[in-house]
């Protein structure tokens, strides 16, 4: 009975409106992904290879739309299709999802892309400062006093870090947390006499796409303490989504427990051989 009832369902044609629904589902993650392959690998500029994403973007809306069309089509002749429409609408979902989530940050987050702990007197980019003069990227030059007002109402937790750990032991510590997030280190200077700043240059990497972030850290001494001011600024766009702000955050809180910790161990005291007794004079 099961065959003879669908069997004058399986004799419809396939609308051709679900396929294409399919089809622009499909070609909109091949596109997506063509897309982060070459902002991380760099095979090209970021404006084609952005052009590249939001195509695909436009590619998985009209996917949408057409799936749309071809469930109306469906619902009015009663042509097959209906699981090629779910599918589609299932891979439009997955591409979407995070441009969406990322467009809600975009307007509920202050557009600034440059995040330090010392808005007064920033660690400079140095090393890095030529890498940031392609098309499109941000200037070297820290934002100004509009951003640091921004950062300090959308962030007001972002403060030079205070350790009670001499500097050299502070940048110690600090050049291992950022070997332990794998930042490319472009240019380190340990802390010298007489001034005895320490100062780091590093290149982080977003998740996803690869956009890079570059990152100076300054190590100050204070009196026999230490001071840590950390900058992070994303290389292109007006608005970093608040990427550079959470791995600011992320760096004090690991950097104030890798210090606390530090402080704390047990100060290894090299064992003090006993005095010789002094030898004896034997009298004749």
């Amino acid at each position: 009975m099961a065959r003879r009832f669908s069997a004058p369902y399986q004799s419809e044609p396939v609308s051709s409106l679900a396929s294409w629904a399919r089809n622009l589902a499909v070609f909109s993650v091949v596109a997506v992904l063509v897309s982060i392959i070459i902002v991380r690998q760099g095979f090209l500029e970021m404006q084609p290879a952005l052009a590249t994403f939001f195509g695909a973007l436009g590619c998985a809306v009209l996917s949408i739309l057409v799936g749309l069309a071809a469930f109306v089509a469906i619902w009015q002749n009663g042509s097959r299709g209906m699981s090629r429409i779910l599918l589609a609408l299932l891979i439009d979902a997955v591409v979407l999802g995070y441009p969406a989530y990322l467009a809600l940050q975009y307007r509920k987050l202050p557009p600034i892309h440059d995040i330090t702990t010392d808005p007064i007197d920033p660690p400079r980019f140095d090393a890095l400062a030529r890498l940031r003069t392609g098309d499109g990227a941000n200037t070297a030059v820290y934002a100004g006093l509009y951003s640091a007002e921004l950062q300090r109402m959308a962030y007001p937790d972002i403060e030079t870090v205070e350790l009670e750990v001499p500097v050299q032991r502070a940048y110690e510590v600090t050049m291992q947390l950022v070997a332990k997030r794998k930042w490319l280190v472009i240019d380190e200077r340990a802390p010298q006499p007489p001034r005895r700043i320490g100062r780091i240059e590093a290149v982080a990497r977003s998740p996803i796409m690869g956009f890079r972030e570059d990152i100076a850290i300054r190590v100050v001494p204070d009196g026999e303490d230490s001071r840590v001011d950390i900058r992070s600024a994303s290389r292109y766009f007006e608005s970093d989504l608040g990427s550079n702000a959470a791995r600011v955050k992320k760096f004090i809180d690991d950097l104030n427990t890798a210090a606390d910790a530090d402080a704390l161990k047990p100060v290894k005291k090299t064992p003090v051989a006993p005095p010789k007794a002094p030898a004896k004079t034997v009298k004749k």
